[in-house]
């Protein structure tokens, strides 16, 4: 009996580190006094899920205001663009642009994390 209990104890804990590691944190670097602890996001397994192929539906180019079509900025990370506070150039901040991306998108198919304790897991 206590052979048993061990190897399940031992299969949960294997279980755990993987599945831990699939989970990624969205990177906060960039606020300097976060309110809330980072997004959990597994890019991979949402974008299968939610069957998305085409990378610009969320890392997407804008030139001079105007999406540019079929351009991605999948190797640049949000702060690239967009920045704490809004400017002239850029008119969404990085916290407005993940909401509005995510929520958006997330009401429309009626489907995923919509509330802040839904992404941002202590």
């Amino acid at each position: 009996m206590k052979r048993y209990l061990l190897i399940i104890i031992i299969i949960f804990g294997i279980s755990s580190i993987v599945l831990s590691n699939q989970q990624s944190v969205i990177d906060r670097s960039v606020f300097k006094n976060p309110q809330r602890s980072s997004a959990l996001f597994n890019h991979d397994d949402h974008n299968e899920k939610a069957e998305l192929e085409d990378c610009a539906i969320c890392h997407h180019v804008y030139e001079d205001k105007k999406l540019v079509e079929g351009e991605s900025s999948e190797d640049d990370s949000c702060s690239s663009c967009h920045t704490l506070k809004r400017t002239e150039k850029n008119i969404i901040s990085i916290r407005t642009a993940f909401h509005k991306r995510c929520k958006r998108c997330h009401f429309k198919v009626s489907k995923g994390p919509v509330l802040c304790g839904e992404c941002h897991i202590k």
